[in-house]
């Protein structure tokens, strides 16, 4: 069938070479790690920690982040081959197009859509809470209507990303370079959360590591875990059960190193450098998470913690309320970069999308000014700050991990699928144990998608459905390798 048409490893690096679809090399290896730890480092570390903590995991929540990052390390070896086999933007569309057909690779690019235009509001909006805080604690308090819980609209989110959409605009060095700032702040201040962390923890607070399991409103209905629900267990947080449904959602602080490879076409050497700045950023933040983790949950019981702001109230809770205020400047100066770099990764997905023709093809025009796709990108700016700035997306974030977790299982998968059908392609990087890493990596990625609660199973499904009807009302039409002899 013509929707499973696939499109040469050749064909998509020929695209890349058109001059008004051509987007300027100019990232190494430390400039593709800086943009994984910008975007990793964030929401999770700042905001997931205390809320896991105490609803789901206790301090076992530290193993929660190492098993969320056991399963993004085997994908992430997947990601490194095929982005040093086929250095082109897109990420995993490109990979899918180049393995499993052209509707599966709409399916995941539409999957990829909704993953980072989703996550970009989401943490434009936990930006707008720290900024607020942050006002307050200076004596400026915002007008509810437009900030706090509840806001009419949420201005400063709606402002913070059409900033950084102008950044985006204007080229990926300068991006490159504000990330790289803002990034030296917020490790600079996360080690100092360690550090200093460290004189207030307590022993008595790692007790009981694992709590013992018990059925909460956080796990009723269809919040419960779909594991659970298919099983017949009864829907349990804490435990270990409540680990690993943890772990699923945690695995929300470590998206981001699949958009390094989507930066692979503007980078000088994508096949040595992509492969660095996936693992390298992914090792990095790792152990940051385990160790924020350790210590925040050693110096307030887990049951006392906060679930808005953890990392600065527990400070304040062992009366350094000096830190709490470094601490709301390092997640506001954290945040910053994650919306970026979403931002960006989305704009290049859609971008090699539009370039085959599945979307609108002129939109993949490059500004031969700043060498980026300006229009492509003010458009997905304008989107994401309206999705901020008037809906309330709290609910709607674990969505973004079953979409995410989705595209791994893709990517995964392919690796196999490639190195079967084009043994003979140069691969500058190989995934070890192929293909029984691939395979452990679906199995991963599907056992934590299967932890996610059945109301996010629904709305994926629906989502998923959508994009199905507009791929044949409007992709398989335009397609670009439909209308190749």
């Amino acid at each position: 069938m013509d929707i499973f048409r696939t499109k040469s490893v050749e064909q998509s690096i020929r695209d890349t070479e058109a001059p008004e679809h051509q987007l300027r090399k100019r990232l190494n290896a430390v400039d593709l790690t800086v943009f994984g730890i910008g975007v990793i480092v964030g929401t999770g570390i700042f905001v997931l920690t205390g809320q896991v903590a105490k609803e789901m995991a206790g301090p076992a929540v530290a193993i929660s982040f190492v098993v969320a990052a056991v399963v993004c390390g085997l994908a992430a070896l997947c990601y490194a081959e095929f982005a040093s086999t086929i250095p082109v933007a897109g990420s995993a569309y490109t990979f899918a197009f180049a393995t499993l057909g052209e509707f599966p690779a709409w399916i995941i690019g539409w999957d990829l859509v909704l993953e980072m235009a989703l996550a970009a509001a989401v943490v434009a909006v936990g930006w707008s809470g720290y900024f607020s805080s942050l006002m307050s604690s200076i004596g400026v308090n915002l007008p509810a209507s437009i900030a706090g819980d509840d806001p009419v609209v949420n201005l400063p989110a709606m402002v913070i990303v059409l900033i950084l959409t102008a950044v985006l605009i204007a080229g990926i060095k300068l991006s490159s370079r504000v990330n790289l700032t803002i990034v030296v702040i917020k490790v600079a201040v996360i080690l100092l959360v360690i550090v200093a962390g460290l004189f207030f923890v307590k022993a008595a607070n790692y007790t009981p590591f694992i709590p013992a399991p018990e059925s909460t409103p956080t796990v009723e209905g269809v919040q419960a875990p779909l594991i659970q629900v298919l099983f017949g267990i009864t829907p349990v947080a804490f435990g270990v059960l409540g680990v690993f449904s943890a772990a699923a959602i945690v695995f929300f602080a470590f998206i981001g190193f699949d958009i390094v490879a989507t930066a692979a076409e503007e980078t000088i050497e994508p096949q040595r450098d992509v492969p660095r700045g996936i693992i390298g950023s992914l090792a990095i933040c790792t152990i940051l998470y385990v160790a924020v983790s350790l210590v925040v949950v050693g110096m307030q019981h887990y049951t006392e913690l906060s679930s808005s702001a953890p990392l600065a109230d527990a400070f304040t809770a062992v009366g350094q309320s000096w830190a709490a205020t470094l601490i709301s400047i390092g997640a506001i100066a954290g945040l910053t970069t994650v919306v970026m770099i979403l931002m960006l990764g989305q704009t290049r997905v859609l971008f090699a999308m539009c370039r085959d023709g599945l979307l609108p093809r002129p939109l993949a025009r490059v500004n031969p000014t700043t060498g980026t796709p300006a229009v492509l990108t003010a458009i997905v700016g304008v989107v994401a700050a309206v999705l901020a700035g008037f809906i309330s997306l709290g609910a709607l974030a674990e969505l973004v991990n079953i979409g995410t977790l989705f595209a791994f299982v893709v990517v995964s998968a392919g690796v196999i699928i490639l190195r079967r059908t084009r043994p003979e392609l140069e691969r500058a990087f190989r995934a070890p144990g192929v293909p029984v890493l691939p395979i452990l990596a679906v199995l991963a990625c599907l056992y934590l998608m299967l932890n996610l609660p059945v109301e996010t199973w629904l709305r994926f499904v629906i989502w998923m459905a959508v994009g199905a009807v507009l791929y044949f009302l409007y992709g398989r039409r335009h397609s670009r390798a439909g209308q190749v002899v």
